[in-house]
């Protein structure tokens, strides 16, 4: 234990994600020993995320204006909606340059001993979406975890009636268990290349 500020700095740091104790006490002192504008820019940059930084109102995408880029970029296929659980996926995705359409950012993926289900996901905004005749196919590009697939699954189900809309999810190559946000290029680019159809849609003039 230490002190005043500096344990409320190692108590603060240790309450992120992924920093144990030891960790926060390590990033605590070198933040001790930086320079004064190092700090400074820190805090600037920890003021501004949380003053500018909002979602977009159409995919859900961290943005700090009303829509984010990729909404925003008329070069963008509005045929194809990739949805994933966070933000940190679509980065990831992108640095593949695989894909060229847009995105839907659930928020988290059906987590029933979290507490977490459908209602608490992004899922109505993503059925509201699909009102547009223009999307033809749905990616499914949640984790390949348990929880991940148990979203894909529902929201396979859930998808299926719209016609001519194509649910798809992306295909081997991911490793079971692991994170989106943590998949290589080259692993997540063949994921895209070889994904599998879930479900083609129910024709148009058909019924269900």
């Amino acid at each position: 234990m230490y002190e005043g500020v500096v344990q409320d700095l190692i108590d603060e740091l240790g309450r992120l994600p992924g920093v144990g104790p030891k960790g926060a006490q390590r990033i605590a002192f070198h933040l001790l020993q930086a320079d004064p504008e190092d700090i400074t820019r820190l805090a600037d940059a920890l003021v501004q995320i949380r003053e500018k930084v909002r979602f977009c109102d159409i995919c859900g995408n961290v943005a700090e204006a009303e829509q984010c880029r990729i909404c925003l970029n008329p070069r963008r296929d509005v045929g194809l909606i990739c949805v994933v659980q966070q933000s940190q996926d679509v980065a990831a995705i992108e640095r593949t340059r695989e894909f060229h359409g847009r995105y839907h950012v659930l928020g988290g993926a059906i987590n029933p001993i979290g507490g977490i289900g459908p209602d608490d996901l992004r899922i109505r905004e993503l059925v509201s979406r699909l009102a547009d005749s223009q999307v033809t196919e749905v990616i499914l590009a949640t984790n390949p975890n348990l929880e991940g697939e148990a979203t894909s699954t529902y929201l396979a189900r859930m998808l299926a009636p719209f016609e001519g809309v194509r649910v798809s999810r992306l295909a081997s190559g991911l490793p079971v268990g692991g994170d989106l946000e943590y998949a290589d290029e080259v692993t997540l680019g063949r994921a895209f290349e070889g994904r599998r159809v879930l479900s083609e849609g129910t024709p148009a003039g058909q019924p269900d």
